[in-house]
């Protein structure tokens, strides 16, 4: 039996989209979950959902998700599916690796403006390692990317409509001031992808 062998090429693409989903899991599991950050995007929609439906969240993020990888695929390619496959199971495995170390970072639930800018460092910087190698480590980064395909967007805006569009949704039961912070989380998160994508990115989707 033949392996093909993984050449250097290789091995940066997908290196990359596991360290952006190491980064990305670790900040979600230690800074957003321990400090209760209100969430945008496909996340955001699911809580929205299941706050007026009943429904749980499971079975929305679940069709969402689906729906944006589906449509990822009709647009991007197999190479977004490829790609999108392979980071989702990365950050699905380092967030229950997280879950079983514990937090590491202390809670910053009682200083939320430091919750809001660290949590962004970490979304920005993981996000946008996953996707400047054409991955999505969720319908977030999946629709993220079919925006900024089909509408010419800089990912930063692409990123920032569809968090805004939620976290404005989420105002029916959320206090305003944790949207406020929510806000800057989404804003700081969608620049810092943003310029890693136009960086790190070699010519939109990976094909390795």
């Amino acid at each position: 039996m033949h392996f093909r062998k993984l050449n250097p090429k290789s091995a940066k693409h997908y290196g990359c989209m596991a360290a952006g989903a190491a980064v990305l899991s670790f900040g979600l599991f230690n800074v957003h979950s321990q400090s209760r950050i209100t969430e945008g995007g496909v996340l955001g929609m699911t809580l929205f959902l299941h706050r007026w439906t009943g429904i749980s969240p499971g079975i929305f993020s679940f069709l969402l998700d689906m729906s944006c990888y589906l449509v990822g695929f009709r647009l991007l390619g197999a190479a977004f599916l490829k790609n999108a496959m392979f980071s989702t199971c990365c950050y699905a495995l380092f967030y229950r690796l997280w879950e079983f170390t514990g937090p590491i970072l202390p809670s910053f639930s009682d200083r939320p403006l430091v919750a809001a800018l660290l949590g962004g460092l970490f979304v920005g910087a993981g996000a946008g390692l996953i996707v400047s190698r054409g991955g999505a480590s969720g319908g977030d980064d999946a629709l993220a990317l079919i925006l900024h395909r089909a509408t010419g967007w800089k990912i930063a805006s692409a990123y920032f409509f569809t968090d805004f569009v939620v976290l404005m949704l989420s105002l029916t039961y959320i206090p305003p001031v944790k949207i406020l912070f929510s806000l800057l989380t989404v804003f700081l998160s969608s620049k810092i992808i943003d310029l890693l994508h136009s960086r790190l990115s070699d010519s939109g989707l990976q094909k390795v």
